[in-house]
């Protein structure tokens, strides 16, 4: 029995179009990573609820990735899984609801993301009462933290065990608590739990400033690039568009052409996977090489593109680089 079984299958039959892409890309990532370099994921969408967690913790876990991007949504998503993962409720015929049945699903407190419904009660405020006690401390203190450092907090203070619904290695975001990995939370203001710390600084409770902003996301984020791109340097694996990906990619050219600090190299593996189209003017669908205009990626930056649902293909490439590296 083979002991590398999806890397043969694939290896196999995806031999053209966007298939042969997707071995091209996986086999780009493991020769990187063979080659000392490090990889940054960003995460767009909803691939927390879609349970990218079950194949991700174990890439984190396994040192297969340095860093994560990511938005409010996916990080609080996956913890929202892991506490209330059998209050959610599938769709399947999403497509077909009508209005009147959507404004149901808002009735019974589900909040609908494509197929799949987050339950909102045992969801959203399981995590509330325990982050606002979080927020308030290091508020008390004079203590000021990231949004992903607040919840890997209230995850390594072990508040959270009484409600684990999934078992506890499907969760990205406690293995990367346990592993202290660095995140960059771009945009968290617009996540549900950006939403409520909102609503605590507009009602008096919190100050704005207990949490750190993006521009401080960015500066860490600058500090972390400079100290991890010797050698083989960076790689950036893009999991969708959006800010996600957007705003860490600009650190490289940041770095060059604002702080004039030539000796920073580029991103030095690229892929991203988008369904995404030029068309409009989408930057999520752009092709690498028009980064090469940016300043984000250099002319020899092995560059791939799968144009295709990553809640397909990303399970698929994780699991070859996992068997492969």
């Amino acid at each position: 029995m083979s002991n590398r079984p999806i890397s043969d299958f694939i290896e196999k039959y995806y031999l053209h179009f966007n298939a042969a892409a997707l071995v091209d890309a996986s086999k780009g990532y493991v020769a990187h990573l063979k080659d000392g370099g490090k990889m940054m994921i960003t995460l767009a969408g909803a691939m927390s609820t879609a349970e990218l967690g079950k194949i991700l913790a174990e890439m984190i876990r396994q040192d297969k990735v340095a860093i994560i991007s990511c938005t409010g949504a996916n990080l609080e998503e996956d913890l929202m899984n892991l506490v209330a993962h059998s209050h959610y409720k599938r769709v399947s015929n999403y497509r077909d609801l009508t209005p009147q049945e959507e404004w149901d699903l808002l009735e019974k407190g589900l909040n609908r993301v494509t197929d799949t419904c987050i339950p909102e009660e045992e969801a959203f405020r399981r995590l509330q009462k325990h982050i606002y006690e979080i927020w308030k401390d290091a508020e008390a203190k004079e203590e000021r933290y990231f949004p992903h450092e607040y919840m890997y907090k209230m995850l390594l203070s072990g508040v959270l065990e009484q409600y684990y619904e999934i078992p506890k290695e499907n969760s990205w975001m406690l293995a990367a608590a346990e592993k202290n990995l660095p995140i960059v939370v771009p945009g968290w203001e617009d996540s549900t739990m950006g939403n409520i710390f909102a609503s605590y600084c507009i009602k008096g409770d919190l100050k704005s400033s207990t949490v750190k902003s993006g521009i401080e996301y960015m500066t860490y984020l600058a500090d972390w690039y400079r100290n991890n791109c010797e050698g083989k340097g960076v790689g950036f694996f893009q999991i969708g568009g959006g800010i996600a990906g957007d705003f860490p990619i600009c650190v490289v050219p940041m770095l060059y052409q604002d702080l004039e600090m030539h000796d920073v190299p580029f991103w030095s593996y690229f892929c991203q996977i988008s369904d995404s189209t030029t068309s409009y003017g989408s930057y999520s669908g752009a092709v690498p090489n028009e980064k090469i205009t940016w300043g984000k990626l250099d002319i020899h930056t092995p560059k791939f593109i799968v144009e295709s649902d990553a809640t397909i293909c990303a399970p698929l490439m994780f699991t070859y680089i996992l068997e492969n590296s």
